[in-house]
């Protein structure tokens, strides 16, 4: 027999939408933006260090950085990430959301202002402090997932609580679309004052020495939309959920979420005590979580695992899959500043096209058509669109359909936000109970990131062509980049059948879900026969 949830919990489930619902959406979703800002400019600005530190003399092409270098430089950040996750998750749900959630959004500033400077002038130092403080920022940013997925989680109602959760994290879509943005008004600006030739023209002289300071200030600007947020950080109250439930102090979640919600909610004596002595659940490793749970986890863990593989594929080699089909001219016909306005230019577009209204059509219909329904169908048409770009690349290789791949190509994005990169975040912060929420959400979305880092590292090696004299400088031979999007096909296939794992949690209490009231029903049913046995 199912148990009844307590009134603070009750009070914030049926709750009407509210400011504070979107003061939540707002500090939790600052972070985000800050997260997609960092995690991808740094694609914007990697054609450009490779000009200015790994310039070779007399050579034909513009520098580029060496694949240790480059592999090291995009994919440092998402095992940061990856750690940051595991570590914060588990102690989000040992030290209580709120306490580490100040921190992640420091360490997230600080690092974004430190990965801007350099201790040394050479490519080896400059590179170094890079990565440094990349995997330091990677580790903040890690951090951001399951804290802010939980805390969003805790607070919405449950007939809503999937838009209010989808909204934070689609303020990543913006986050992208401002790097673009704030990397063309950045690279104007210079270009404007300081003229420089095409590398064809000039090799020299194409890469002014103001180029330096380019890339330095669109990687420090990251830091800024997180320290506006900062101290409404530390204001948030704990969650009620984690205070009750996990903290057991039920008298003071009904007296945070009394002022939240500006209602006076009074807790039962019977049900304080009950929570109070309510033995202590079973644990991440026990077999009662297998039982429960382990299906779910696998189910969270893959499908992210999966989905990122082919998400940051997309995301951070853009560029590449770009120039490959004409749309960005040959870096020869660029000078250094002007390539990297052109690459900004054309992930902005695709953001803007693709990604941003993909995000917003999950908010606007997750609690309509449920996570299931969104999550299956955009593993399905992210599979058919990227199947439909590969297997007949030649034909989008031509000048006269570029326009048709792109197209084709803003389809698979926007079928991932409108789809699993979205529902991925959201339903491990629904399903698990509240004291391994934080712990969990964190373990899936650390899948997710080692799928990132497959995609990033992978993807670098397989797209080079198959032709060693067309392989960019210091990569071997790799399958081409028809193949490469067959592989990423085959990839979407697997997350739609990985699917089938994963639970509804539509329209459910979060307890409900986990099994929680479930527990505290067989307790209290236990405890009347113990009476009555008396």
């Amino acid at each position: 027999m199912p148990g009844e949830n307590l009134s603070v919990l009750n009070a914030l489930d049926v709750a009407k939408t509210q400011w504070y619902h979107f003061t939540a959406i707002v500090i939790a979703g600052m972070g985000f933006f800050t997260d997609a800002y960092d995690l991808f400019c740094i694609s914007l600005v990697t054609k450009m260090l490779g000009r200015i530190y790994y310039h070779v003399p007399g050579s034909s092409k513009p520098g580029t950085l060496p694949p240790n270098v480059s592999a090291t430089i995009n994919g440092v950040a998402l095992c940061g990430t990856l750690a940051g996750q595991l570590f914060f998750g588990w102690l989000g749900d040992k030290m209580g959301r709120k306490r580490v959630y100040g921190a992640t959004l420091m360490l997230m500033c600080i690092c974004s202002i430190a990965s801007g400077l350099s201790f040394g002038k050479d490519a080896k130092a400059v590179m170094s402090t890079l990565a440094f403080f990349r995997f330091w920022l990677g580790f903040g940013i890690g951090g951001d997932y399951p804290l802010s997925a939980t805390i969003m989680s805790e607070y919405a109602n449950k007939k809503t609580r999937g838009a209010f959760i989808a909204a934070v994290f689609a303020m990543q879509g913006f986050g992208i679309m401002a790097g673009g943005v704030f990397a063309m008004l950045v690279s104007a600006a210079f270009e404007a004052k300081f003229k420089a030739p095409a590398y064809q023209v000039d090799p020299d002289k194409s890469t002014v020495p103001a180029a330096d300071y380019v890339w330095r200030i669109i990687l420090m600007a990251g830091s800024l939309p997180a320290l506006l947020t900062f101290y409404w950080r530390l204001k948030m109250p704990e969650t009620a959920r984690y205070t009750a439930l996990v903290a057991k102090n039920a008298e003071q979640a009904a007296a945070d979420m009394s002022k939240v919600l500006q209602t006076d909610i009074q807790v039962e004596n019977q049900k304080k005590e009950q929570v109070m002595e309510e033995k202590k659940g079973y644990g991440l490793f026990s077999k009662e979580f297998a039982k429960r749970h382990g299906l779910h986890l696998l189910g969270t863990t893959t499908t992210w695992f999966l989905l990122d593989i082919a998400f940051y594929s997309q995301n951070l080699f853009q560029k590449d899959i770009f120039t490959a089909v004409g749309w960005i001219p040959p870096a020869k016909t660029m000078n250094a500043i002007e390539e990297l306005f052109t690459i900004a230019r054309a992930q902005t577009l695709i953001a803007l096209c693709s990604t941003v209204p993909g995000y917003w059509f999950t908010v606007a219909l997750i609690d309509i058509l449920g996570r299931f329904t969104i999550q299956l169908m955009g593993f399905f048409f992210m599979t058919v669109f990227m199947f439909a770009l590969a297997f007949p690349y030649s034909h989008w290789t031509k000048h006269e359909n570029r326009i048709g791949f792109l197209v084709m190509y803003a389809f698979t994005f926007f079928f991932s936000n409108f789809g699993p990169n979205a529902t991925t975040f959201v339903v491990p912060a629904e399903i698990f109970p509240a004291r391994l929420r934080s712990t969990c959400h964190g373990i899936s979305a650390a899948a997710g990131k080692l799928g990132a880092i497959v995609g990033a590292f992978g993807f670098l090696y397989l797209s080079q062509s198959k032709d060693p004299k067309k392989t960019d400088a210091g990569y071997p031979p790799g399958i081409g980049m028809k193949n490469s999007l067959i592989v990423l096909g085959v990839i979407n296939l697997l997350g739609l059948g990985f699917t089938f794992l994963v639970p509804e949690p539509k329209g459910k209490s979060l307890e409900d879900l986990s099994g929680e009231n479930e527990d505290s029903g067989e307790q209290a049913a236990g405890e009347r026969s113990g009476m009555h046995a008396v």
